[in-house]
C-alpha cells in the first residue's frame, strides 16, 4: 500500500515531544496508506498542503459525489481546504476543476444566496464566497 512518503521519496524524521500536535498527525497521515485515508485524513493535509499531487485527486473523487463531505469540523470543511489550495495545485487538472465547478454551481444554484435572516448559508458564510471566488476563477 503506498504512502505519501513512498511517493515523494522523503522520510520525515519522528517529531520531538515539543512538535504540537498537528504536526505529529501530519507526519503520521504521511506514513498512512492512501487507500485508508478518511474525509478528516485529507482535510487535515490538504490544510497543510501537504502531499497535495497525491491527495488532491482523492478528495476530488469524494467531493464530486458530496461537494459538503464532513471531516472533524462542518459539513464542507474538506471543500474549504480545498478550495484554499494554491492555483498551482491545478496544474494538469483542468478537466477535474471543471467538474468540480459544475458540481459547485449546482450546489449554489440549489442553496440560493441572500442577505436575509433566513439565509440557507449561514452559518456558512466563507464556504459560500470560497466557492464564489472559485466558481469566478
Amino acid at each position: 500500500m503506498t504512502t505519501i512518503e513512498q511517493l515523494e521519496r522523503d522520510v520525515w524524521p519522528d517529531p520531538g515531544r515539543e512538535a504540537t500536535s498537528l504536526v505529529r498527525r501530519c507526519v503520521e497521515l504521511r506514513r498512512k496508506p492512501l487507500a485508508e485515508f478518511t474525509v478528516e485524513d485529507l482535510r487535515i493535509m490538504l490544510g497543510q498542503e501537504i502531499g497535495v499531487p497525491a491527495l488532491l485527486p482523492l478528495a476530488l473523487q469524494i467531493l464530486l459525489r458530496d461537494p459538503l463531505a464532513e471531516g472533524d469540523y462542518y459539513p464542507g470543511d474538506l471543500l474549504a481546504n480545498v478550495l484554499r489550495l494554491p492555483e498551482s495545485a491545478w496544474s494538469g487538472r483542468r478537466a477535474e476543476r471543471e467538474r468540480l465547478r459544475s458540481v459547485l454551481a449546482e450546489l449554489v444554484a440549489g442553496r440560493p444566496f441572500s442577505d436575509s435572516d433566513l439565509d440557507p448559508w449561514e452559518p456558512d458564510r466563507h464556504l459560500r464566497d470560497a466557492i464564489v471566488r472559485f466558481l469566478g476563477r
